[in-house]
């Protein structure tokens, strides 16, 4: 029996982020794919520090002091200090030992902590003088300076000294406004340079007649604005947010540093940035290599090969709208095309039919058609209301330019209220046709965003069932009164599974139905396919399932807190994790039902902050054709034995082995799907 019945969240998390780095590790990922994985594993943990560690921080302060019941983990943030050093090893020497040398096999050479070739040496000083000298900054750094590092921005500290006096000066590294990598060809050869050594090599231009005894980089990553009563719950969330209101803003929470900066340079530069509380952490001489995503070489060889987009409504001769009366479809995202959703709108917002227009908006594309077509919907005459959710993290700002630029063109913006997020990705069109009303609506499990569409996997179903969307319609009348839903604010939802108003009970009811079934003697069965898994309600109830004999199925991506295969508590319960070329987030719940399955897919996985404190929509799936075809996709990820890993009792991420044929289950659902 294993020490815990759930595991902590926030390792959870950095075991998900070490499956990246697996897939960053392996030989049999095409070269270029295992730089993007490196990529998105810094990334990721750029935004642990921002958005996790401050938590952790807080935390282990509050349960250090004497007066407090709230105790955390023992050695909680020492073990996530601990993981992500031994990833941060790892990645290393993924990146030098494998990658590099594998790029220069191919006559690629990406230069790494050692100085470029003669050969390129003026080409690269051209550049240098030409676009990277105009965007420098340096600032003489004392006790006085009141200079403020960016989050995560890079820079250089630099020991100078002239005439026999010492300073030293921060010096931008300016990655935001060049690119991070310049790349030069010559005599058959590629040479990709950082801008880093660029400027590194050029110091004696930058500082003229001045000795350059010390170039060290760092970086500071700051918190972000954090909502705890998204994450918890009473007096710990007015705890934690007490704590960290007390620090200053954007405090740093982690300082990355190059090695071996004298310890007279290291008091100045903490003293003055502010750095006690911060993590300090040597890194290596490159930091941000989420900058990897834009390397700047492009080959087919040592690339996936790229999959054609499948249309699925080709065959429809007449409007989208039309074919949508007819039967259901649903677009399987980012295998098959998302101009199907595009067209949706953009078909509405010209149909003289369309009297009325409703869509939820979470995160915005940056360019987006969908915003565009409403805003000519608007224009056109119709009644468009657009729910603009402004507290997506990291996408407020674009998501307040498109609410101001929808609003001037006459939409009707509903924004959330303050403690409740809007997650649910609905939309609905009423249309008049000979004097009544017809409905024809969307349903997914992802954002409408045709950017992230291109490589989130998703599920979008396009519907006239009128009982269902007349609840969608219900839903946007509450939000629109911009109220908390509670006593004397419910709506019964008879078709629909909405947060905060029937969502945890309607799966307890669901779940407790296969325990009973299982009581029976009867085969019972529930799969799930989710993006994390938190919420200690529904996990315990799983628990009870497995207990009872429910076979127990689980696809989670990222944060998985319940712990399977535990004899007397979860040995019915088996866990797979899978990450390839795409990042998977649809969420699909099935009950087996006695052979009559339940199928709903929707917005909502099971955390906290989904099931309490955010308006999530789940939805069943009807028509039985495009149910087989969800149960059919499930269960090719069920059998994925190449990209899958079980989740251990320990944690681990666990390659699936078996001896059965090799099945690639993103690779397999697009054969299927283009069949």
């Amino acid at each position: 029996m294993v020490a815990t019945t759930y595991f902590n969240r926030d390792l959870s998390w950095l075991k998900f982020n070490e499956r990246i780095l697996m897939e960053a590790e392996r030989n049999a990922v095409p070269l270029l794919e295992r730089i993007k994985f490196l990529s998105i594993f810094s990334s990721n943990l750029d935004e642990f520090y921002r958005v996790r560690m401050p938590v952790l921080l807080a935390f282990e302060k509050l349960s250090n002091r004497e007066d407090n019941d709230i105790k955390i983990q023992d050695d909680l943030l020492k073990s996530a200090n601990d993981l992500i050093s031994a990833q941060q090893q790892r990645y290393g020497k993924a990146l030098t030992q494998d990658i590099i040398p594998d790029l220069k096999n191919h006559h690629i050479h990406l230069i790494y902590g050692a100085a470029y070739p003669e050969a390129i040496q003026k080409t690269v000083t051209q550049y240098f003088l030409s676009q990277v000298l105009a965007f420098l900054q340096p600032v003489i750094l004392t006790e006085q300076t009141s200079f403020f590092p960016s989050n995560n921005k890079l820079y250089f500290i630099v020991s100078l000294r002239t005439n026999g006096e010492s300073k030293t000066v921060v010096l931008n590294i300016p990655s935001d406004e060049l690119p991070r990598f310049y790349r030069v060809d010559q005599d058959g050869e590629t040479f990709v340079v950082f801008v880093d050594d660029i400027i590194r090599y050029h110091l004696d231009r930058i500082f003229p007649g001045q000795e350059v005894t010390g170039c060290y980089s760092f970086k500071i990553t700051r918190d972000a604005e954090i909502d705890l009563k998204d994450e918890y719950s009473g007096s710990l969330s007015e705890q934690l947010e007490k704590q960290l209101l007390k620090r200053d803003l954007g405090l740093a929470t982690r300082f990355l540093h190059q090695p071996n900066i004298p310890d007279d340079v290291m008091a100045l530069v903490k003293k003055v940035f502010n750095l006690k509380k911060a993590n300090s952490i040597e890194g290596g001489q490159y930091h941000n290599l989420k900058d990897l995503m834009s390397f700047p070489v492009k080959s087919d060889q040592l690339s996936q090969p790229s999959w054609a987009k499948i249309c699925n409504t080709s065959f429809i001769d007449g409007t989208l709208n039309e074919a949508i009366y007819k039967q259901d479809i649903v677009v399987h995202t980012p295998y098959q095309s998302y101009d199907s959703i595009l067209r949706f709108f953009a078909e509405a917002a010209i149909d003289h039919t369309v009297e009325e227009i409703y869509v939820t908006l979470y995160r915005v594309a940056s360019d987006s058609k969908i915003v565009n077509a409403l805003m000519s919907a608007a224009k056109n005459g119709k009644k468009v209301t657009v729910l603009v959710e402004l507290k997506a993290r990291f996408d407020e700002e674009n998501n307040i330019k498109w609410a101001k630029k929808m609003k001037a063109s006459g939409v009707n913006i509903i924004y959330s209220v303050t403690a409740l997020k809007v997650h649910a990705k609905v939309a609905l069109v009423k249309r008049k046709l000979e004097g009544r009303m017809h409905y024809a609506g969307l349903f997914a499990t992802g954002n409408f965003n045709e950017s992230t569409a291109a490589f989130y996997t998703d599920h979008i179903l396009m519907t006239a069932d009128k009982e269902m969307l007349r609840e969608v319609e219900l839903l946007f009348i509450f939000l629109a009164k911009r109220i908390k839903p509670g006593p004397g604010h419910f709506i019964e939802f008879k078709h629909l599974l909405v947060a905060q108003f029937n969502l945890q009970d309607r799966f307890l009811q669901l779940i407790d139905r296969e325990i009973e079934q299982a009581k029976l003697g009867k085969e019972a069965a529930i799969t799930i396919k989710m993006n994390n898994l938190e919420e200690k309600v529904l996990i315990s109830k799983l628990y009870e399932a497995s207990q009872a004999g429910v076979k127990i199925e689980l696809i989670v991506r990222s944060i998985c807190r319940l712990v399977a295969g535990v004899p007397g508590m979860s040995e019915n319960i088996k866990i797979i994790r899978i990450v390839d070329r795409y990042l998977e987030h649809g969420r699909v719940f099935v009950f087996h039902n006695q052979g009559n399955p339940d199928v709903f897919l929707g917005s909502a996985d099971w955390m906290n902050r989904n099931i309490y404190r955010r308006i999530e929509v789940c939805f069943p799936i009807k028509d039985q054709k495009i149910m087989q075809e969800i149960l059919d996709i499930i269960n090719i990820q069920k059998q994925d034995n190449v990209q899958a890993v079980t989740i251990d009792a320990e944690m681990n991420n666990v390659p699936v082995k078996n001896n059965e044929k090799k099945v690639a289950s993103q690779q397999a659902i697009y054969e299927y799907l283009k069949a």
